[in-house]
């Protein structure tokens, strides 16, 4: 039919243009926020961009959920505008005509922003956090690179190299300074290289250099020189931390081995489960929530749009907290805030079916509306 094939149209490339516009600021924001903490030393460098990845990816559900949203919203306005509805009134269709092509259009997107929910959100926030915590739990060998000052992990050592030949393991001008027992020390030697000690860890043996031990005022400072100098250089076991609510699989989730967990983890599924319900939802809504008088603007839909998500969002979290917080119970949670959005877009749709009769007629059968 040519009605759904044009409203398919314009729905695909609407969709795209709002998901590309809403990806390109979600970058934007999480460029700043990461190369921040990679500035403050929380995170590496290098792993900026695939940080910024999973990020993005992780969040690709909610970013689906608002295109369709929007995407909805803005076809039927300009629709509604250009006095394409009439054309298509005028023809014998309604408002309920749209519900059928619009739900084929929005359901496949809808079972991928289901499946963006229950597996890959997870997956990304676990990548994320074990790629963070990676780099915190650091050994302070991997630490040192030539012509920088380098702090160890526990802000107890600097470590500075003028040079450092990788293949032959041998450095040149070293300075360290470490505080221990309230003491200073600092090294420094011309010549030195590294070394693997026992038991898996690293160590920097320094050659022909100096030692200062203690304060320059207090009467126990020492100055001593040295042949060979031993700088034991920390190594960490690298453990994978426990798992977040948002990390969790829906396996574990649904595990209820650990019943102090069990309202945590009802709640993460609660909110996964309800993110392709709200797309449902606000799709639905959108259908008689895009009407304009052709004579005025279009932006009070815009803003009763923005008002409806985000009242819809935050109730969803606010449900999700009550029920991590055992405050109520998922199964209570889990249907009114999804069924009051279907019923507002039933009561909705109904309202513009007929707009010529009384509000309360409207909700009548047909048969009996026109009575």
């Amino acid at each position: 039919m040519i009605f759904h094939q044009a409203l398919r149209r314009e729905l695909s490339f609407t969709t795209g243009g709002v998901f590309l516009v809403l990806v390109t600021i979600m970058i934007t924001t999480l460029v700043i926020r990461i190369l921040g903490f990679a500035a403050n030393g929380a995170v590496n460098p290098e792993d900026a961009l695939v940080l910024i990845a999973l990020a993005t990816l992780g969040y690709m559900a909610v970013l689906l959920t608002v295109s369709l949203f929007v995407a909805v919203l803005i076809v039927l306005v300009r629709w509604y505008k250009d006095s394409e509805m009439i054309v298509w009134f005028a023809s014998g269709l309604s408002i309920a005509s749209l519900i059928r092509p619009i739900l084929r259009f929005a359901i496949p997107l809808i079972i991928i922003i289901a499946l963006l929910a229950l597996f890959v959100w997870p997956w990304a926030n676990r990548e994320s956090t074990l790629i963070s915590q990676r780099f915190q739990q650091r050994s302070d060998v991997s630490m040192v690179a030539a012509g920088q000052f380098r702090e160890s992990a526990k802000a107890e050592r600097v470590f500075f190299i003028e040079s450092l030949d990788v293949d032959k393991g041998e450095v040149k001008n070293i300075f360290t300074a470490e505080t221990k027992n309230g003491r200073l020390s600092v090294a420094i030697a011309a010549t030195g290289f590294i070394e693997n000690a026992e038991g898996g860890g690293k160590s920097i043996v320094l050659n022909n250099g100096r030692r200062y031990d203690g304060l320059p005022t207090q009467p126990d400072f020492r100055i001593l020189e040295f042949s060979n100098y031993v700088t034991n250089v920390y190594g960490k076991e690298i453990l994978d931390p426990p798992h977040r609510d948002r990390e969790k699989t829906v396996g574990q989730l649904l595990d209820t081995s650990e019943p102090w967990l069990i309202n945590a983890n009802r709640a993460e599924l609660l909110w996964r489960i309800g993110l392709p319900l709200m797309a449902l939802g606000l799709a639905l809504i959108a259908i008689p929530l895009a009407y304009v008088n052709p004579r005025l603007g279009s932006y009070t839909a815009m803003f009763y749009a923005v008002l409806i998500y985000l009242i819809y969002s935050n109730i969803l979290n606010l449900t999700q907290n009550l029920v991590s917080q055992g405050k109520m119970n998922v199964f209570v949670a889990a249907w009114p805030i999804h069924a009051l959005a279907f019923g507002i877009a039933y009561l909705l749709i109904r309202n513009r079916i007929n707009p010529s009769l009384s509000w309360w007629r409207r909700q009548l059968p047909s048969f009996l509306a026109n009575r």
